[in-house]
């Protein structure tokens, strides 16, 4: 199997892993009960690249789901100019799908040294970062990832946090039925996805670089579709926030210059639909993504994704079509979608 194909499989593998994980709700809906009980005063998050990105999707859903304050938190105050990493009454979570990353262990083993509550989000049931939270581990379930990319271990770590929010509000068996109902309509569409995907890459194969933006709960999705991007199609691509591209970053577009938009069907959609506008007026091509995508005017590219339902399960779909167009313009430029270059699979440092 080609780095390319391995790719693809687990793209497509991820509504699976979405059902393991809904059958496994239990100990991640129980841990949420728990710390439930805490009323923790504030949430940390940290994690690398994807990781991160995980870590913006908490912020909105444990906020959303059960009202907890949750930010993303710097690692460097407390591993190098020693300042506590949390205090105590806090909780502090930590993404990894590797769980070996070193400054994030050191920072979760830190953070539960300084009385705070440390949970581990990852992939794999004995890693460091599982050993630093031994009695407050959240895996993905999302089976091995061979491919430098992440994808299903994205998507997994998302629904593991719609997961532990939800138990944390009383709806944890209601969250993984919706969980279950996202892998199916996500099932069903990846077909038309992946056609959609490579019909993308012809039309944006010489494309350089692009901003790719959104609002909302799926700001997460605009930061992992662009690291997509860049990392397995080596395109220039920054994500901004809806609101953001219009203070400075519009000074750039041009006809060459795409705007890709992931529109959610909420309120935030007004913001990614003035943004669209600004980026038309500047002569750029748009690219409309996500469940309200065909809501977006004007678009060269218009690739809709299912409507979850639950809203705060939509980014595990509307991540879909920026994971599989990373891989169709990769192979468009006659890269290997599965072995970028200069990278590894587990990162060791920040």
């Amino acid at each position: 199997m080609t780095g390319g194909e391995a790719l693809l499989a687990e793209i497509r593998e991820q509504p699976a892993a979405w059902r393991r994980l809904a059958d496994a709700h239990e100990p991640i809906t129980e841990l949420g009960a728990r710390l439930a009980r805490d009323r923790p005063a504030l949430v940390r998050l940290v994690g690398h690249g994807t990781s991160d990105h995980v870590a913006v999707y908490a912020s909105y859903a444990l906020r959303l789901l059960c009202g907890w304050t949750a930010l993303g938190d710097a690692m460097s105050p407390a591993l190098y100019y020693g300042v506590p990493a949390a205090a105590p009454g806090e909780v502090a979570i930590a993404f990894s799908q590797s769980g070996e990353t070193g400054d994030v262990v050191a920072w979760l083993r830190a953070a539960a040294e300084a009385g705070a509550r440390p949970v581990a989000v990852t992939n794999v049931a004995g890693s460091a970062r599982a050993a630093a939270a031994p009695d407050a581990t959240v895996l993905a379930h999302a089976g091995e990832e061979r491919s430098i990319a992440a994808t299903k271990t994205y998507t997994g770590m998302l629904g593991a946090v719609a997961l532990l929010g939800a138990g944390a509000a009383g709806r944890g068996a209601a969250m993984a039925a919706a969980l279950r109902t996202a892998a199916d309509l996500a099932e069903a569409a990846l077909p038309r996805l992946e056609a959609d995907a490579a019909r993308l890459a012809e039309r944006f194969s010489d494309v350089q670089r692009l901003y790719v933006v959104a609002r909302g709960v799926e700001l997460a999705t605009a930061d992992e579709v662009a690291l997509k991007l860049t990392e397995v199609a080596y395109v220039s691509a920054k994500a901004l926030t809806a609101t953001g591209m219009a203070h400075g970053p519009v000074a750039a577009l041009e006809p060459g210059f795409p705007v890709w938009a992931v529109a959610g069907d909420d309120a935030a959609l007004a913001a990614v639909t003035e943004a669209v506008t600004r980026a038309r007026e500047a002569g750029a091509p748009v690219i409309a993504t996500g469940p309200a995508a065909a809501r977006i005017a004007g678009a060269a590219v218009t690739i809709p994704t299912p409507d979850a339902g639950e809203r705060l399960l939509a980014p595990l779909l509307s991540v879909l079509p920026g994971q599989l167009a990373a891989r169709a313009l990769a192979l468009a430029k006659g890269l290997d979608p599965g072995t970028p270059r200069h990278l590894r699979k587990v990162t060791t440092a920040a």
